[in-house]
Protein backbone atom coordinates (compact mmCIF):
# COMPACT_ATOMS: atom_id res chain seq x y z
CA UNK A 1 0.00 0.00 0.00
CA UNK A 2 1.15 3.52 -1.18
CA UNK A 3 -0.22 7.03 -0.05
CA UNK A 4 -0.88 9.21 -3.18
CA UNK A 5 -0.41 12.67 -2.11
CA UNK A 6 -0.48 16.28 -3.98
CA UNK A 7 -0.41 19.64 -3.45
CA UNK A 8 -1.91 20.65 -6.35
CA UNK A 9 -5.31 19.54 -4.66
CA UNK A 10 -7.12 21.23 -1.00
CA UNK A 11 -5.58 19.60 1.53
CA UNK A 12 -7.79 16.35 3.38
CA UNK A 13 -10.28 17.67 5.60
CA UNK A 14 -9.69 15.13 8.18
CA UNK A 15 -7.41 11.95 9.15
CA UNK A 16 -7.16 10.77 5.56
CA UNK A 17 -5.19 9.94 2.31
CA UNK A 18 -5.44 11.83 -0.83
CA UNK A 19 -5.42 8.58 -2.51
CA UNK A 20 -4.13 4.98 -1.89
CA UNK A 21 -2.38 2.69 -4.44
CA UNK A 22 -3.01 -0.76 -3.28
CA UNK A 23 -1.81 -3.86 -5.89
CA UNK A 24 -2.79 -2.15 -9.70
CA UNK A 25 -5.42 -0.08 -8.31
CA UNK A 26 -5.77 3.44 -7.06
CA UNK A 27 -8.52 4.74 -4.76
CA UNK A 28 -9.21 8.49 -4.12
CA UNK A 29 -10.70 9.39 -1.02
CA UNK A 30 -14.45 12.11 -1.85
CA UNK A 31 -13.17 14.94 -3.60
CA UNK A 32 -14.66 18.31 -4.05
CA UNK A 33 -14.84 21.67 -6.14
CA UNK A 34 -12.67 23.72 -3.95
CA UNK A 35 -9.85 25.34 -6.24
CA UNK A 36 -6.48 24.70 -5.40
CA UNK A 37 -5.54 27.71 -6.30
CA UNK A 38 -8.00 30.09 -4.30
CA UNK A 39 -9.36 27.83 -2.16
CA UNK A 40 -12.56 29.34 -3.03
CA UNK A 41 -15.59 26.75 -5.31
CA UNK A 42 -17.25 27.72 -7.62
CA UNK A 43 -21.62 28.16 -7.10
CA UNK A 44 -23.15 26.13 -9.80
CA UNK A 45 -23.09 22.43 -9.54
CA UNK A 46 -22.03 22.10 -13.15
CA UNK A 47 -18.67 23.95 -12.32
CA UNK A 48 -18.31 22.36 -9.24
CA UNK A 49 -18.34 18.72 -10.51
CA UNK A 50 -16.07 19.66 -13.36
CA UNK A 51 -13.54 21.11 -10.88
CA UNK A 52 -14.01 17.87 -8.67
CA UNK A 53 -13.20 15.73 -11.46
CA UNK A 54 -10.09 18.07 -12.41
CA UNK A 55 -8.64 17.42 -8.49
CA UNK A 56 -9.22 13.78 -8.65
CA UNK A 57 -7.36 13.74 -12.19
CA UNK A 58 -4.69 15.65 -10.47
CA UNK A 59 -4.69 12.96 -7.95
CA UNK A 60 -5.09 10.32 -10.29
CA UNK A 61 -2.11 12.03 -12.25
CA UNK A 62 0.13 12.11 -9.02
CA UNK A 63 -0.60 8.01 -8.83
CA UNK A 64 0.54 7.73 -12.48
CA UNK A 65 -2.72 6.85 -14.21
CA UNK A 66 -5.31 9.11 -15.62
CA UNK A 67 -9.03 9.34 -15.67
CA UNK A 68 -9.39 7.15 -18.62
CA UNK A 69 -8.52 4.53 -16.13
CA UNK A 70 -11.67 4.96 -13.54
CA UNK A 71 -13.41 1.59 -12.90
CA UNK A 72 -16.05 3.02 -10.48
CA UNK A 73 -17.37 6.45 -9.12
CA UNK A 74 -19.28 7.46 -6.16
CA UNK A 75 -20.88 10.72 -7.20
CA UNK A 76 -22.87 12.55 -3.68
CA UNK A 77 -25.37 14.99 -3.97
CA UNK A 78 -26.61 17.46 -1.42
CA UNK A 79 -30.19 17.39 -4.11
CA UNK A 80 -30.74 15.19 -6.36
CA UNK A 81 -32.48 17.85 -8.31
CA UNK A 82 -28.80 18.50 -9.74
CA UNK A 83 -28.39 15.22 -11.49
CA UNK A 84 -28.62 16.31 -15.08
CA UNK A 85 -25.94 19.19 -14.45
CA UNK A 86 -23.77 16.73 -12.69
CA UNK A 87 -24.27 14.35 -15.55
CA UNK A 88 -23.54 16.63 -18.16
CA UNK A 89 -20.15 18.29 -16.62
CA UNK A 90 -19.63 14.61 -16.03
CA UNK A 91 -20.16 13.49 -19.38
CA UNK A 92 -17.67 16.57 -20.78
CA UNK A 93 -15.02 15.65 -18.63
CA UNK A 94 -14.72 11.71 -18.84
CA UNK A 95 -15.29 9.82 -21.99
CA UNK A 96 -16.92 6.21 -23.09
CA UNK A 97 -16.69 4.00 -21.81
CA UNK A 98 -17.84 5.74 -19.12
CA UNK A 99 -16.60 4.07 -15.30
CA UNK A 100 -19.27 2.18 -13.47
CA UNK A 101 -21.24 4.76 -11.13
CA UNK A 102 -23.33 5.07 -8.20
CA UNK A 103 -24.64 8.64 -7.59
CA UNK A 104 -26.79 8.99 -3.86
CA UNK A 105 -28.64 11.87 -2.30
CA UNK A 106 -26.87 13.22 1.00
CA UNK A 107 -28.06 15.78 3.48
CA UNK A 108 -24.70 17.72 3.43
CA UNK A 109 -21.22 16.91 2.51
CA UNK A 110 -18.05 17.60 5.14
CA UNK A 111 -17.30 20.87 3.18
CA UNK A 112 -20.49 23.39 2.52
CA UNK A 113 -20.35 22.21 -1.13
CA UNK A 114 -23.24 20.48 -3.64
CA UNK A 115 -20.88 17.33 -4.79
CA UNK A 116 -18.27 15.05 -4.01
CA UNK A 117 -16.81 11.91 -6.15
CA UNK A 118 -14.58 8.93 -4.73
CA UNK A 119 -13.27 6.69 -7.15
CA UNK A 120 -11.10 3.86 -8.22
CA UNK A 121 -9.01 3.62 -11.28
CA UNK A 122 -6.69 1.05 -12.55
CA UNK A 123 -3.07 1.59 -12.99
CA UNK A 124 -1.16 0.68 -16.14
CA UNK A 125 -2.36 0.86 -19.84
CA UNK A 126 -5.50 -1.27 -19.79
Amino acid sequence: MREITTDDVPEALGPYSQGIVSGDTVHVSGKTGVDPDTGEAPESVAEQTTQTLANVATILEAAGTSTDAIVTATVYLTDMDDYDAVNEAYRSFLSEPYPARTCVEVSRLPAPLDVEITVTAELGDD
